[in-house]
């Protein structure tokens, strides 16, 4: 383990051995970085998902809410908590079905609260527990059991919607995106995250690339490979939002085509040579937009 790791992970390891989910997934890599930063004083709450899974191997005290309402849910929790007097993380852990579509609502009404939980959406781009329906969170042009191709739907045609920038918009104390090929960076938005919860400061917003094989349609071995090529292309950008401030964390100064992060994925195997072009304007125009937006105050 590096020196880095050693300084921002406690002592013992909080997630017990095992893979509880498909193989290949993401998710788990996450959670378990997740969980190595905050530590055992800490209470992990699931919705409906793939990570409902992780609640069989954590070491922390964990629990379910219903899909809709996660961040509702653990916000009571940290209230209870603190009018006992324990001083104890929170974290909600949800997919992006259960916080960019079923559970945005309680998600802002904790952001404008002002609610001192961690929320981690791990993103895996569709309803993958249950076969793979397209979210708000699914990219352009994916196909999904709900966005098929054919000779007049070509997967899904509108670009994801960016509940990062809409969190930041609710002037939430940290917002920060992730990436599982990036776990060094992601251990220092965690703990930037419990450092801004355990001083009362507000709600600190995760947003993590989940890669994952089964939905998307790549080799198992390949998750971090994908989910590096998602940032050097552009189609995740890195960056943070601290107290307001926006920094791009992960620059990439010459980004590659994004045609080959689409071609090594099986749900976009159907696009032409102009889908793709449309798909790197959209990409372009994105990363445009956040470069603009660094070092500005949101």
């Amino acid at each position: 383990m590096s020196r880095v790791f050693k300084e921002l992970y406690t002592p013992e390891e909080s997630v017990a051995p095992g893979f509880s989910t498909c193989p290949g997934c993401a998710m788990p890599i996450i959670y378990r970085h997740a969980i190595n930063v905050l530590g055992k004083n800490t209470v992990s709450v699931h919705a409906a998902g793939c990570a409902a899974a992780m609640a069989t191997v954590t070491r922390v005290s964990a629990t379910s809410s219903l899909f809709e309402n996660a961040a509702s849910f653990a916000a009571g929790i940290k209230i209870g908590l603190t009018k006992k007097g324990r001083d104890m993380n929170v974290l909600a852990f949800i997919g992006d079905g259960g916080t960019v579509d079923i559970g945005l609502q309680a998600l802002s009404g904790a952001a404008e609260r002002g609610d001192p939980i961690i929320y981690i959406c791990y993103d895996n781009e569709a309803y993958m527990n249950t076969g793979i329906q397209r979210s708000s969170s699914t990219t352009m042009g994916a196909w999904t059991s709900t966005t098929p191709v054919g000779r007049v739907k070509r997967g899904k045609g509108r670009p994801p919607k960016d509940v990062p920038l809409i969190m930041a918009d609710h002037r939430v104390a940290y917002v920060a995106t992730a990436s599982v090929a990036y776990l060094q960076d992601f251990a220092r938005k965690v703990k930037k995250a419990a450092e801004v919860t355990q001083k009362g400061e507000g709600m600190a917003y995760l947003h993590v690339n989940s890669p994952c094989p089964t939905g998307w349609g790549f080799p198992t071995e390949k998750v971090v490979e994908v989910a590096r090529l998602a940032v050097q292309t552009g189609m995740w950008p890195l960056y943070e939002v601290d107290h307001g401030v926006f920094r791009i964390t992960q620059a990439v100064k010459e980004r590659k085509p994004v045609a080959e992060y689409l071609r090594v994925q099986r749900r976009f195997r159907h696009l032409a040579e102009e889908e793709i072009k449309k798909v790197q304007s959209y990409v372009d125009a994105n990363c445009l937009r956040i470069e603009g937006l660094q070092g500005q105050t949101k």
